[in-house]
């Protein structure tokens, strides 16, 4: 797909990942929402650095926890009659060592699973019309490695992510044949907020255990996520981002 004049929804998009993402999608020649929760001005300056690679840019707040919140965000897009791509990028996690079962609470759990598994799932539905209309879509879901195997920054983050997983599976069948759904699953970012909340022994882990001797960056995330949106037959599928774990290599 030739993502020329296409316009492009990054959900988390003022966030370090996100304005990466942002930043390829318009060179490749999108135009780009960017959702936030709370940091407009963060969001403000994904949208600038859209704007300075020649595309339109918007800014639209969204609570992913929040139906009602998706609900709105998607009737704005929906008022301009168009949408060709959503990246479900935005996340929520917590440092919490799995040996820490008494740590992680009911409570904790609801806010991870909410925000990184039913917010994409619902605004993926809000927005699916929309999505498989002009020729059809694209939707690229950002999982983590540690939807692969038992290693994040928590119990409740991983199992988020397997599932987030396993919906791009389910809804790359349920949208087909118009709109293709998969999903990029990086490992450890160095100088990130997501990176910043890891515990110790899995940060640890992860540099020593990628064999390209550095681990995965916001641009081969972003450029992975255009290859994605750009290609015609790729669907349910998993792109890993970890600088070569080999933990990982038997599910990308």
């Amino acid at each position: 797909m030739d993502l020329t004049g296409k316009l492009s929804v990054v959900t988390g998009g003022s966030g370090d990942i996100g304005r990466a993402i942002c930043v390829a999608l318009a060179a490749a020649g999108s135009d780009v929402i960017v959702t936030y929760v709370g940091d407009r001005e963060r969001a403000e300056t994904s949208a600038g650095l859209v704007r300075d690679a020649g595309r339109q840019a918007s800014i639209l707040q969204l609570d992913q926890r929040d139906e009602a919140s998706i609900d709105a965000a998607a009737a704005v897009v929906a008022e301009g009659g168009r949408c060709d791509v959503l990246v479900n990028n935005a996340a929520w996690n917590i440092g919490i060592p799995f040996r820490h079962l008494e740590t992680l609470d009911s409570a904790t759990w609801d806010r991870v699973q909410e925000t990184n598994l039913r917010g994409p799932y619902l605004l993926t539905r809000a927005l699916a019309e929309l999505l498989g209309a002009d020729g059809g879509g694209r939707v690229v879901n950002i999982a983590s490695v540690g939807g692969l195997f038992p290693g994040s920054s928590s119990i409740a983050y991983s199992c988020s992510k397997a599932a987030l997983i396993h919906l791009t599976h389910c809804l790359a069948v349920a949208m087909s044949p118009t709109v293709t759904v998969n999903c990029v699953a990086p490992g450890l970012v160095e100088g990130t907020r997501m990176a910043a909340r890891l515990p110790d022994e899995v940060s640890e882990g992860a540099r020593r255990g990628a064999l390209l001797g550095q681990v995965g960056s916001p641009i081969d995330i972003a450029n992975a996520t255009v290859m994605l949106c750009e290609a015609e037959s790729i669907t349910g599928q998993t792109v890993v981002v970890d600088g070569g774990n080999p933990a990982a290599m038997n599910f990308g």
